[in-house]
């Protein structure tokens, strides 16, 4: 996915086009000739780049504050700080001050200050410029995705791990200041690199999770999103739903995290629990008392062959037990032992039905 904002040069670039906007803005404000031509000239090289045109105004628009400032500074008699209660409008018997003409336009000893002025500007400009980018410059994006029935593992430059579920993708913008990973379809699981400096965000539609260093999943679902801790601490940061702006809520190790336009429900498990319901990463689901709709959609993290429940009576029942992702035909014939279920086979999945 593209990035139409603009970013800043390259620090060695940066310096360079700060240095030929400081030399523009010296040949037009420095009195010497500016004749129409050089006038063109500048407006063609201010649409080169956007760079060009941020930096031209930045010095500009400072210079022009500079004269300002001098001028309130020549309004003094004597040199020093304005005196205590000065206001910027002159009292009615005030004695009138003595302001110095402008210099023409045509003075030559505006230039060498206007240089001076100029390249000090420039450096510190260029510095910012360099600063910005060095720590808000993308240095790793990518694209990830998985195929239907496979499980992914992906190595991070950081240091971190994520591991895709069945069908699954996301997109990943590193820089020195944060890490970024849009989680734009499926489940993911993140191992988090310890990084004080730079938080590890995951943005899932219906909110955001940050993070610095823990284990924790995301699953984007249609309605919401669900999150699990199982090391550490994150933020969870719900998006504005039905019920407006909605509270940040801090997750340990353990909890299980539900959010949807009507809010968040939180409820918190033993730590070898959540780990249960990470079980796809590993081929093998676990289920406490856990609905048959819910084993359904746990299925789909890992198994290329889908379980599609016919109707609320079957979405009901609840189950127990340990069995494996690639098995779910395994798992349809204990059902029809154990319940009054009906599984029918299709080539896209297996219908559950009530008996």
């Amino acid at each position: 996915m593209g990035d139409s904002r603009p970013t800043e040069p390259p620090p060695g670039r940066a310096i360079a086009i700060e240095r030929k906007a400081a030399d523009w803005l010296a040949r037009r404000e420095g009195g010497g000739a500016w004749a129409e031509a050089d006038a063109q000239a500048l407006e063609a090289w201010l649409a080169e780049d956007v760079a060009h045109r941020v930096a031209f105004l930045r010095l500009d628009a400072a210079w022009r504050e500079s004269g300002r400032l001098q001028a309130l500074g020549a309004s003094w008699r004597r040199p020093g700080p304005p005196p205590r209660g000065y206001a910027s409008s002159p009292a009615p018997h005030a004695a009138p001050v003595d302001i110095p003409p402008p210099r023409a336009r045509n003075a030559s000893p505006r230039r060498p200050r206007l240089r001076r002025w100029l390249a000090a500007a420039a450096l510190a400009g260029a510095t910012v410029a360099g600063w910005s980018w060095w720590n808000l410059h993308v240095i790793d994006a990518a694209s990830y995705d998985s195929a239907p029935g496979l499980v992914r593992r992906l190595p991070l430059s950081d240091g971190s791990r994520a591991t895709l579920a069945s069908d699954s993708r996301i997109e990943v913008r590193l820089s020195r200041r944060e890490r970024r990973i849009a989680l734009q379809a499926g489940e993911a699981i993140f191992d988090v690199a310890k990084d004080a400096a730079r938080p590890f965000v995951v943005d899932a539609g219906a909110g955001r999770v940050v993070a610095v260093g823990t284990r924790f999943s995301v699953r984007r679902d249609p309605d919401g999103l669900q999150v699990v801790v199982t090391e550490g601490r994150v933020r969870l940061e719900p998006a504005r739903g039905r019920d407006g702006v909605r509270p940040v809520t801090l997750l340990p190790a353990g909890s299980i995290a539900l959010v949807g336009e009507d809010g968040v429900l939180v409820r918190t498990v033993p730590i070898a629990e959540a780990e249960e319901m990470l079980g796809w990463h590993s081929g093998q689901l676990v289920f406490r008392d856990a609905t048959l709709d819910e084993a359904a959609a746990r299925f789909a993290d890992c198994s290329a062959r889908r379980l599609v429940i016919g109707d609320d009576t079957v979405a009901a029942l609840r189950i127990g037990g340990s069995f494996r992702c690639d098995n779910v035909e395994g798992f349809a014939r204990l059902l029809e032992q154990a319940f009054a279920v009906r599984a029918e086979h299709r080539a896209d999945g297996i219908v559950l039905h009530a008996r």
